[in-house]
């Protein structure tokens, strides 16, 4: 096959291609010298002319790597294989961190900020794919700390200009109940708390919907809230043998860990279920606390909608019957005692019936308590002098102002008059 050059020494230009040991060679056919062997790159203009070409100025200078871009790369296609992603996941991933890793900002950041680059990338493309994934799972994988995720996470996306859907409340919970070990016996799990996942996940759900619906869930970070409702519905499944273990044991049984705020958000959990309560003619009877109404979650999960509308919303519908109930006693005097203690509501004559709970977000239920500034200590004991600016405040009418005028007049002329010795 000829070639597009001359061979060196003898001038021929029959260069045939030879491939010796898996490497291709140009080979002169008349005289057997080898012309080119081993050039790094082939898409120089001068391997035209049969010139070897040096690295600094071969294209393989502009694919260099460096040994921390590597290492991300590494640690990108490793996330995506153990959490068993697709390969298009890997690819997209893959291609934002490189893209990333060409941002100032992110080349010159700190060495712990780099190491959960490669984290943010995956669950930037499992976010935008609809792929349930955790920021705290990420976290897990990488033993990384979840403030500086977080951090990171929201830079990217900013510096990238990236449109990524948040995660759905239905998906943040079935894979976040996934993570339970509560689901096969095992010897740290007896096997009275063991549990069906689905019955247990259909359950939390309901609690999760209720939570979002009576403002427990917003502006809020949301793994507290689906502890306290998971913990609610595995011991509402078998409240016999559960009602004794604690929200922070069932954490420990589980294998996960306890969100700061939980215990606070099971309080505000089990307080809507109280009045929720009220309102079931067949639990008024008993004196139900927050540790027994657990044991009634499924009959007021059965009557969710009716319930919180009856228990938070329909309250000024009771308060302007009782309003009108005077008036209507006013009108009809002739009625007898009998009539008058037959009413609705059953009340005392002149008492209202007790508000509902207004339905409103906790922080406006219970606004933090803000620090009064101390005012300043004032000194005036009234002997001060008063200048003549402030007097002229206080003069109102051109006859005042004359008085004023004459009484400096008299009080300069009584103090130019000397004293008497």
């Amino acid at each position: 096959m000829s070639g597009g050059g001359r061979c060196p020494d003898c001038g021929s230009a029959e260069l045939v291609e030879d491939s010796h040991y898996s490497q291709n060679q140009l080979v002169c056919s008349d005289c057997g010298c080898v012309v080119t062997e081993g050039v790094l790159t082939t898409t120089f203009s001068d391997e035209g002319n049969l010139r070897e070409v040096t690295y600094s100025r071969s294209t393989g200078e502009n694919e260099q790597v460096s040994r921390s871009q590597q290492r991300g790369l590494r640690r990108v296609r490793d996330l995506c294989r153990v959490l068993q992603l697709p390969p298009t996941f890997e690819d997209t991933a893959v291609a934002y961190y490189q893209q990333a890793h060409q941002l100032a900002g992110i080349r010159t950041a700190r060495l712990q900020k780099k190491e959960v680059l490669a984290g943010c990338c995956v669950l930037i493309t499992c976010r935008q794919r609809n792929w349930p994934l955790t920021m705290g799972t990420i976290c897990t994988l990488l033993y990384a700390d979840l403030d500086v995720f977080s951090g990171t996470y929201m830079q990217i996306v900013k510096l990238l200009g990236l449109d990524v859907p948040s995660l759905c409340l239905v998906d943040l919970v079935k894979t976040y109940c996934s993570s339970f070990k509560l689901f096969e016996a095992s010897p740290s799990v007896p096997a009275k708390y063991v549990e069906d996942k689905e019955k247990m996940l259909s359950r939390t759900l309901q609690l999760v919907e209720l939570a979002d619906e009576t403002w427990l869930v917003t502006g809020r970070h949301p793994l507290p809230v689906i502890t306290a409702a998971t913990f609610l519905a595995w011991q509402s499944l078998r409240p016999s043998d559960r009602l004794t273990c604690s929200l922070a044991r069932f954490c420990k049984l589980a294998n996960v860990d306890l969100p700061y705020p939980a215990s606070s958000r099971l309080q505000e959990l089990l307080a809507v279920l109280l009045r929720m309560a009220e309102q079931l003619p067949w639990l008024q009877v008993l004196k139900l606390d927050k540790r027994s109404v657990v044991k009634h979650i499924g009959d007021l999960l059965q009557h969710r909608h009716m319930l919180v509308r009856k228990a938070f919303r329909d309250g000024t519908a009771e308060m302007d019957a009782g309003e009108k109930e005077p008036q209507g006693q006013g009108q009809g005097q002739g009625l007898g005692d009998g009539d008058v203690g037959s009413s609705s509501l059953e009340l005392p004559a002149g008492k209202r019936p007790a508000s509902p709970a207004l339905l409103l977000p906790p922080c406006m239920l219970k606004p933090p308590k803000r620090v009064c500034p101390i005012p300043p200590v004032s000194t005036v004991t009234g002997d001060e002098d008063i200048s003549d600016s402030e007097i002229e405040q206080y003069l109102r009418t051109p006859q005042e102002i004359r008085d004023f005028q004459k009484a400096q007049a008299a009080r300069q002329a009584a103090q130019s008059v000397p004293n008497p010795t």
